[in-house]
């Protein structure tokens, strides 16, 4: 069962053009501590005026911490490093091996920390699916890229405060060894006021309720994954998806079917742009099942999709890192708002609508007989799919 919390003020961010001001004025604002965790940040102009942000935050005493994940972040750019030293902002770094061998250890390897979070003094937080990289340096594709983000306040921001400070925690001990002069508790020996100690802010600021969801290899491996199934099983009028990444196991294509089996309007956006080639055809060997029992299906293609939202009924939006696949449901660190409210999901849903009528292609339901390379490239890519999900055992989770 989702765990809303209520009393929040909440503001939908589209795209980069949207989140980015907002985002670094917040940290500009910032009097006490930031936590900023990023799958990607690039070596760019929007990565330098994050980082650039950061660094002013942390000159002026600000307690700054930067996590990153060591996959998507593997190239770091060396003067945001310098820069965020100088300042004395705090930077650690998620997992940062990611060597191929051994092969056996792959599966965890693969547990990336894919979370788009941030918390300012504990009263203001970030949560949604944009990375910190130029939403129009597209190559290949017309900019700017197509995603989400949420700027909340009230007693929720305490939550993303709780988690963001939870992880930087666990990761400062994952590499004490290594990193001991920025770990925390060595601040405090040396006299910097140790991050734990902001207290959790609870005053309300609006009247929306939500609920912070994470993903993680311990005791939260499927709550995002439940939160959908638990209001796709609810929905009575409509389901709308849009999703990057999109190759579900059994248990959600057979929500996805149910709901539309018993009337409901189910709409799937999809990206219609090849970004990786694997899941892109592995995906449309997926789409005839549900185009038979009438999920709608929708290729985007004016830009590059990036968003991971959803909205249900009408009343209740999702948004945020996760996509429907076996990564981010089975191994990264994903973290998902979902807001019952119907003022903020009526928004995302007349986005979304815009995005559907004007960008995206309808798959007919009877689609004829596919081109014999098109139809070879689904079956071996539908074939390598399935092979990787029994090897990481996520059909069998379920």
């Amino acid at each position: 069962m989702i765990d809303y919390v209520e009393g929040n003020r909440l503001t939908l961010l589209k795209n980069g053009e949207q989140y980015f001001p907002s985002l670094v004025a917040a940290i500009d604002a910032a009097t006490e501590e930031v936590f900023l965790e990023a799958y990607i940040l690039a070596d760019d102009q929007t990565g330098s005026l994050v980082a650039d942000a950061l660094a002013r935050a942390a000159a002026r005493g600000v307690l700054t911490h930067l996590l990153l994940d060591g996959y998507g972040a593997h190239d770091f750019a060396p003067r945001f490093r310098q820069i965020l030293s100088e300042a004395n902002a705090e930077v650690l770094v998620f997992r940062p091996n990611i060597s191929p061998w051994p092969p056996w250890r792959q599966r965890t390897r693969l547990r990336r920390m894919h979370r788009k979070l941030a918390s300012i003094d504990g009263a203001v937080a970030f949560v949604g699916g944009i990375n910190i990289i130029d939403d129009y340096d597209t190559p290949d594709q017309t900019p700017p890229r197509y995603d989400y983000a949420v700027r909340i306040e009230g007693p929720l921001a305490a939550g993303v405060r709780a988690e963001t400070s939870k992880l930087w925690t666990r990761v400062s001990w994952a590499t004490f060894g290594r990193r001991w002069r920025r770990w925390p508790g060595f601040a405090a020996l040396t006299g910097r006021a140790p991050q734990h100690l902001l207290p959790a802010r609870q005053v309300a600021s609006g009247g929306q309720r939500a609920a912070l969801v994470v993903r993680d290899n311990l005791r939260h491996r499927r709550d995002i994954e439940d939160a959908y199934l638990e209001l796709i099983n609810a929905a009575r009028d409509e389901v709308v998806i849009a999703s990057a990444y999109f190759f579900p196991g059994r248990r959600f294509r057979g929500a996805l079917a149910r709901a539309a089996r018993r009337g409901v309007k189910v709409t799937v956006l999809l990206q219609g742009k090849a970004e990786y080639r694997l899941l892109h055809y592995a995906t449309r060997a997926l789409y005839d099942s549900l185009l038979l029992v009438g999920v709608r299906i929708q290729e985007y293609h004016r830009s590059l999709l990036h968003a991971k939202v959803a909205v249900f009924d009408g009343r209740i939006a999702s948004v945020g890192s996760s996509n429907i696949d076996p990564l981010s449901l089975l191994l990264a660190r994903e973290a998902n708002i979902f807001v019952d409210d119907a003022e903020f999901a009526a928004e995302l849903r007349a986005s979304l609508y815009e995005a559907i009528e004007n960008g995206s292609t309808a798959i007919p339901r009877r689609r004829g007989r596919l081109g014999l390379l098109l139809r070879a490239r689904i079956w071996i890519s539908y074939r390598i799919a399935r092979l990787l999900l029994a090897f990481y055992g996520y059909d069998r989770q379920h």
